[in-house]
């Protein structure tokens, strides 16, 4: 269900805006006031949110310690939808700023509707204080987040055991491999922790502390929200081409998006990632593919990079394919892989090679565009039943095509956990590293001999991970809640628990490094943040940001120095607003 200010901007006039007596200026302008309670109070820490444009472009700012404001509006035509959100308040949906300048937020007095307002974290938190093994705890946390929050308004739901039992086979077809155990235990645990009886006490309890404004530094930043693609999209990852401009792939529907930041309307545009005569589902496809009813999917563009030519270069995960995509003359070019399955991330080495992990078949992949070179390198299971499995694959989804296995498939979810290369970076020294998200490692291939080398992490789920100037590198823990530093020279770790409260409620999908000032910024997939870590201080800086679900799974810099995400959680349906939005931070605006 779309938010008020969703469904204020979807009506459009006569009935949404325009009815209510809205001016539409063509220019940009700044609205200032300042934010009380009723009983003149200032509200510190408020998100204050100028919206515009169809689709709509919002610009947030944060009310400061007297409660002042001001937000730039957005450029462009269109009707103008103001926003005021504070936890502990009920939202102010307003269409200007009143003449004395003050907006008034009147108090919520009422539990379930002040619990709902928290982020997701908080309420998965309650499930998983209910589970005592700390092995089934992380394997909670890996597999039930992998590809959306846990604990937002849709999943927190009380279900029957016959609903339950077709969530937890749809979960097992994407993907969602839950051990037997685990799986017998989940309706019960999350039936009882998010029972309201249960739930909105333990949840007011924290209300003081999940109430806190953000610090002064966290209040001066700036952060602009651009809707891209529509309710079925899955804008999964994105990347900021040195022009200014950033690339968006959307994996459910098989399509490249641009939005042009320095254009009034962003200047949105979309291409089609060419999928030959690959049925949906792609190479993946079976009697019945295990995709979302909404999805086009027929190559599935998951990761994509600017290569020194300045061509997007996408890794389509279902189709098995690299694409180029010339963003001059607006062409494609794809390249099939020789072997594996599900090329993931890729990255670009100081010779212009790309490398890529394969995440089905546990591989790791080179392509050299100038050579036409290319090479899958197998990586070491850590069983003999694991390689087995690998080497199986090709047979599985031969088999998949003539006979339905969806239901094998989900009732032997978790029966064995495979190795699963995920991120990958290549280091100032040409080294090129990897991470496995279902063991405990990272790994090294030399980009000459391709030798691998294998690293125990004592710390679970490594995701996507990425170097510093210093080459050093950087990895977030995905069910351990921390961010952790690996130094190839001494082969150590040092790692730091997130801020996010409850501490351990945090999934960390990926980071990246601001190599100009070695800055750290980590996805806070879990609790609609970006938290910054300064190395050199050992100190944490989480900016909320102001869209409920915001699940990110990159992220990325402009020239300027600000942070660039976008809002993937898959189904879409489930993002505050039904749409997947490009979102930009800036900590320090001008």
């Amino acid at each position: 269900m779309r938010s008020p200010l969703g469904l204020l901007l979807a009506l459009g006039p006569p009935l949404g805006m325009a009815g209510l007596g809205l001016l539409a200026p063509a220019a940009a302008e700044a609205l200032d006031g300042r934010i009380s309670d009723a009983a003149g109070a200032p509200v510190v820490g408020a998100w204050v949110t100028a919206s515009r444009g169809d689709p709509p472009h919002s610009v947030t700012v944060f009310s400061g310690a007297a409660g002042e404001f001001q937000v730039p509006a957005p450029d462009g035509p269109g009707p103008l939808a103001l926003r005021v959100r504070r936890v502990g308040f009920r939202d102010l949906l307003r269409s200007d700023v009143p003449d004395h300048g003050v907006l008034q937020l009147e108090r919520e007095d009422d539990p379930a509707a002040l619990a709902a307002q928290l982020p997701a974290n908080r309420w998965y938190a309650l499930v998983l204080d209910r589970v005592g093994d700390p092995v089934q705890r992380e394997e909670l946390v890996r597999e039930c987040t992998y590809c959306h929050q846990q604990g937002s308004a849709a999943t927190r739901r009380l279900r029957e055991p016959a609903e339950w039992h077709k969530v937890l086979a749809l979960m097992g077809r994407m993907g969602g491999m839950v051990s037997h155990d685990l799986r017998e235990r989940i309706p019960e645990l999350f039936n009882a922790a998010y029972d309201p009886k249960q739930a909105i006490p333990a949840l007011m309890a924290q209300l003081p502390e999940s109430a806190e404004p953000p610090p002064a530094e966290v209040r001066r930043a700036r952060i602009d929200e651009w809707e891209l693609g529509g309710r079925a999209s899955v804008q999964h990852d994105i990347t900021v081409h040195p022009d200014g401009r950033v690339y968006s792939v959307d994996m459910n529907q098989d399509q490249l998006y641009r939005l042009d930041p320095s254009k009034p309307d962003g200047a949105r545009m979309s291409w089609t990632v060419p999928a030959g005569d690959l049925p949906l589902g792609g190479v993946f496809a079976t009697v019945g593919p295990p995709l979302p009813s909404n999805s086009n999917a027929r190559v599935g563009p998951h990761s994509l990079q600017v290569a020194p030519d300045g061509s997007i270069w996408i890794t389509l995960a279902l189709g098995n394919q690299l694409a180029r995509f010339d963003p001059k003359t607006e062409t494609w070019t794809t390249h099939a892989l020789a072997e594996g399955y599900y090329p993931h991330t890729l990255r670009f080495d100081q010779r212009g090679r790309i490398w890529y992990t394969i995440a089905a078949s546990n591989h790791v992949g080179m392509y050299d565009p100038a050579s036409g070179e290319s090479r899958q390198i197998r990586l070491p299971a850590r069983t003999l039943g694991q390689a087995l499995v690998l080497r199986a694959m090709p047979a599985l989804l031969w088999l998949g095509r003539h006979v339905d296995l969806r239901g094998a498939a989900a009732d032997d979810a978790g029966g064995m956990n495979v190795p699963v290369p995920y991120g990958i970076d290549v280091a100032p020294d040409g080294g090129v590293w990897f991470s496995q998200l279902n063991e405990h490692r990272i790994g090294r291939v030399d980009p000459e001999s391709y030798a691998v080398e294998l690293i125990e992490t004592p710390f679970p789920a490594p995701r996507r991970l990425r170097f510093d100037a210093q080459g050093r590198l950087w990895i977030p823990s995905f069910s351990a809640s921390l961010v952790a530093r690996f130094d190839p020279k001494t082969r150590s770790f040092e790692s730091w628990e997130l801020p996010t409260r409850p501490r351990g409620s945090e999934v960390p999908y990926a980071l990246n490094v601001d190599r100009r000032s070695d800055t750290v910024w980590i996805c806070g997939t879990e609790s609609d943040s970006l938290i910054r870590f300064d190395p050199g201080a050992q100190r944490f800086t989480a900016y909320p940001l102001p869209t409920r679900v915001t699940y990110m799974r990159e992220v990325d810099f402009d020239a300027a120095g600000r942070v660039w995400t976008s809002n993937s959680n898959a189904p879409t349906w489930q993002i505050e607003g039904g749409v997947p939005k490009i979102v930009r931070l800036d900590p320090n605006p001008g």
